[in-house]
C-alpha cells in the first residue's frame, strides 16, 4: 500500500522522476505496445486508461475499423500508452506489462471489451488478476507485478510525459505523426479517417 501511495503522489507531480523514454530503455516491459508495421507512413499514439469508459468504447467501436482500413493495409501504426488516473488502472496496466510481449495487446483488448464486467465486480483488481492467470500468469507473479515499485513508477511517468510533451490531460487522446494532428475523446470514426488521410502520402 505504501508503494502504491508513493507512486500516486508521483503521478500528481510531487516528485521528479526519470522520463518514460529512459524507463523504456531500462525496463523491457516498458517497450512500446504497437499494432501495425514499423514503416507505416502514419503513426498514432493512443493515450488511454484501462478504467476509462470512453477508451473502452473506442476499442470496441472505432479501433476495429481503423485496423481493417489502415493498420492491416500498412498505412497506420498505433502505439498504445496507458494513462493511470487511479490505483485500479495503474495495477491493471502493470499486469498487462508483466505478460509476455505477444500477450500484452490481446490482454489489453480483453480488458477494454470486458470493462463493464470486471470494473463493476466486487474486487476489480482480483478479477483482472484472474484474467492474467488465464493468460498464463501465476497468482504469485500477479501479486509481485502489482507490487513492483519500479514498474508502477514507470507506468505513472507516461502520464506526466504525455502532459508535458503533448498537453494530454484526458483520455482517450490521440497524437498523430508527432503532433501534426491531435484528437481528444472517443470521436466518430470519420474524424480519425479525415486526420489520417490528410497525412498519407499522395
Amino acid at each position: 500500500m505504501r508503494t502504491l501511495l508513493l507512486v500516486l503522489l508521483m503521478v500528481c507531480g510531487f516528485t521528479p522522476t526519470p522520463s518514460w523514454a529512459q524507463e523504456q530503455k531500462a525496463d523491457p516491459r516498458m517497450a512500446d505496445i504497437v499494432m501495425g508495421k514499423d514503416d507505416a507512413p502514419v503513426t498514432m499514439i493512443e493515450y488511454a486508461s484501462l478504467t476509462c469508459s470512453h477508451c473502452a468504447a473506442f476499442h470496441t467501436e472505432t479501433l476495429p475499423k481503423l485496423m481493417t482500413e489502415y493498420v492491416e493495409a500498412g498505412k497506420l501504426k498505433i502505439i498504445f500508452r496507458e494513462i493511470a488516473f487511479d490505483a485500479v488502472g495503474l495495477q491493471a496496466a502493470a499486469l498487462a506489462r508483466c505478460l509476455p510481449t505477444e500477450r500484452t495487446q490481446p490482454f489489453i483488448s480483453t480488458l477494454f471489451k470486458q470493462q463493464s464486467s470486471w470494473l463493476k465486480s466486487q474486487d476489480p483488481l482480483q478479477t483482472v488478476a484472474q484474467y492474467a492467470r488465464l493468460a498464463g500468469m501465476s497468482e504469485d507473479q500477479a501479486k509481485a507485478c502489482r507490487e513492483d515499485e519500479p514498474l508502477l513508477t514507470a507506468i505513472s511517468q507516461i502520464r506526466m510525459d504525455a502532459s508535458k510533451e503533448y498537453d494530454v490531460n484526458a483520455t482517450p487522446s490521440f497524437i498523430i505523426n508527432n503532433g501534426a494532428a491531435k484528437i481528444e475523446g472517443n470521436r466518430p470514426y470519420e474524424e480519425f479517417k479525415k486526420a489520417i488521410d490528410a497525412l498519407l502520402p499522395q
